[in-house]
């Protein structure tokens, strides 16, 4: 073992990240569907379906969320993600935004 008697010792030096300046690659956008009176209930799941891959189980559920409570968080993903499902979203004519998410 080498002889550390008389020497100092620094402290390793850290850097501390700035919270505000997340990646964009961070997972941190919601992309919420919104109710809306003109879609089917059976048209929004099958949608879900097509867009998420989800089984017809989650879609349903996501779908009678949008229904009753007028909104569901449908998925959390990086802002480039969350962009591409709320275009997709919108080619099928379904109200849906992004909002980052609260840390």
């Amino acid at each position: 073992m080498p002889d550390t008697h008389g020497l100092a010792v620094a402290p390793e030096e850290t850097q501390e990240k700035d919270p505000q300046a997340k990646s964009e690659l961070d997972p941190g956008y919601l992309v919420i569907c919104w109710n809306d009176p003109v879609n089917f209930m059976e048209y929004v799941t099958h949608v879900f379906q097509e867009i998420f891959g989800w089984p017809k189980q989650k879609a349903q559920f996501h779908m009678l969320q949008v229904h009753r409570e007028g909104r569901s968080v449908l998925t959390r993903e990086t802002q480039e993600r969350a962009e591409h499902y709320v275009h997709q979203l919108h080619r099928y004519r379904l109200h849906a935004t992004m909002e980052r998410d609260r840390p």
